[in-house]
């Protein structure tokens, strides 16, 4: 294989990294400027400002929240979405469509999740309140880790990078399904049945062929998410279940969308051309074709997930960084470890995670059930199993749901500030203490 084949294989894994590194970089910018908001002199005006809310009303019904639930029942609704057709993505045609390629990193999220879990459980004795945190140690800041993955450049093999996004993808659907499972309120059986009605409506339109995306939008916000947000399922779900009914197939095959482009590219050439700097209504009329069939061969999961990435990116997360991230610090170090709690958390991520992945992986490799990718060796692994104890926006997230004592959540949240910056200080320098990896290129 030459190396510019290699090269055109390894590119949309390089975009993805490199747009994953600079939303790291939002992300980091937003979570510093709330922690220093809430612990500033304007501490009370940054909290009262998540509590304004917003209301709209059709007839008698009034439907009101304030910024801060707007934010995590709302746009983070958003996030999972495409979180969620990021996965379907990768079950079709990515890493996970074929088993033998995700049995590894499938196996390491899991000992990933168990062991942070356990470790957490442990902490705190399997009992009271304060297990009910047992989920916050179980995600990874994808772009928090890709974010530093690229920082640190030729030390660590491109193998590795897929690794951990198989990981966090695995990360991802367990979340989800621990949140839809552990972190529900009271259920409203009533709106969930309706909820479900409308989920039919959009299983139907992707089986009839139906391709409009303001039409799935409709449904999906309208219906949908309107009927989870107020069935007590939280709303998260219903982005995921909604990204699930999105299309996944072009309409126009890949030597049918070529031949119709040559066709069209040459009629483009025949066509009477002007002297004025507008283009003549026959090649507009060509070039609109084109459009049309480059949207006929593009599938609308893709396109969606595009278009919507980088609102999410650079809007969303960060916005919910600077919501959910503003927690006060101790003021002595003796009440940093205050709470068992805090404490759970911190070795959950900083020990549990390593521990787990690296147990699991080892495993697999020794029973020859996977295999180490090219150039990648176990220091690579122990390192990459330390970066992932980073667990910011998940862990927040779920931290959230978790707690209704503020006093926990910000126990919780100070165990996830802790062990994201150990893990990312710690697992940047042993991949610094690495010599660079060269791209290896297997004979002619």
């Amino acid at each position: 294989m030459r190396k510019d084949h290699i090269d055109t294989l390894l590119r949309p894994l390089d975009r993805f990294i490199k747009n994953q590194s600079m939303a790291g970089l939002a992300l980091f910018i937003s979570a510093a400027v709330a922690l220093v908001l809430a612990n500033s002199p304007w501490r009370e005006a940054y909290h009262h400002f998540w509590e304004h809310s917003a209301a709209f009303r059709i007839g008698d019904f009034v439907f009101e929240r304030d910024l801060h639930h707007l934010i995590n029942d709302g746009l983070m609704a958003v996030f999972f979405f495409v979180v969620a057709l990021e996965l379907k993505r990768e079950f079709i045609g990515g890493e996970l469509a074929e088993l033998k390629n995700a049995v590894l990193p499938i196996a390491a999220s899991v000992g990933g999740m168990v062991f942070p879990a356990l470790i957490f459980l442990a902490v705190n004795q399997f009992e009271g309140p304060a297990v009910r945190g047992w989920g916050i140690t179980m995600g990874t800041d994808t772009a928090f880790v890709l974010g530093l993955l690229a920082l640190l450049g030729k030390r660590v093999p491109p193998a590795i990078k897929t690794l951990f996004i198989t990981v966090a993808v695995t990360d991802d659907i367990a979340s989800v399904s621990v949140i839809a499972l552990f972190y529900t309120s009271d259920i409203s059986m009533v709106n969930l049945g309706i909820g479900a009605a409308f989920l039919v409506v959009l299983i139907a339109m992707n089986l009839l062929g139906v391709r409009n995306m303001t039409a799935y939008g409709v449904i999906g916000i309208g219906g949908l998410w309107m009927a989870f947000m107020l069935s007590g399922v939280h709303a998260t779900v219903a982005g995921v279940l909604a990204a699930l009914t999105i299309p996944a197939t072009t309409k126009m095959k890949e030597q049918s969308y070529v031949n119709k482009i040559r066709e069209l590219a040459d009629d483009f050439d025949k066509a009477d051309v002007t002297s004025a700097a507008t283009i003549t209504s026959e090649q507009a009329h060509i070039i609109s074709k084109v459009k049309r069939f480059s949207t006929y061969a593009e599938t609308p999961l893709q396109r969606l997930e595009q278009a919507l990435h980088p609102w999410v990116a650079f809007f969303i997360l960060p916005l919910f960084a600077l919501a959910n991230a503003g927690i006060e610090l101790p003021t002595a170090m003796s009440g940093v470890f205050a709470s068992q709690v805090t404490m759970g958390v911190f070795l959950g991520l900083v020990l549990g995670k390593p521990i787990g992945l690296l147990l699991m992986s080892w495993t697999f490799v020794k029973l020859g059930l996977g295999r180490l990718g090219a150039g990648v060796n176990w220091g690579h692994m122990v390192a990459i199993s330390v970066l992932s104890g980073l667990g910011f926006t998940m862990a927040i997230f779920i931290s959230e749901l978790a707690f209704a004592q503020e006093e926990m959540r910000a126990a919780a949240k100070l165990g996830i500030l802790l062990a994201s910056v150990t893990a990312g200080i710690l697992g940047s320098w042993l991949f610094m203490r690495m010599k660079p990896v060269p791209l290896a290129l297997p004979p002619h």
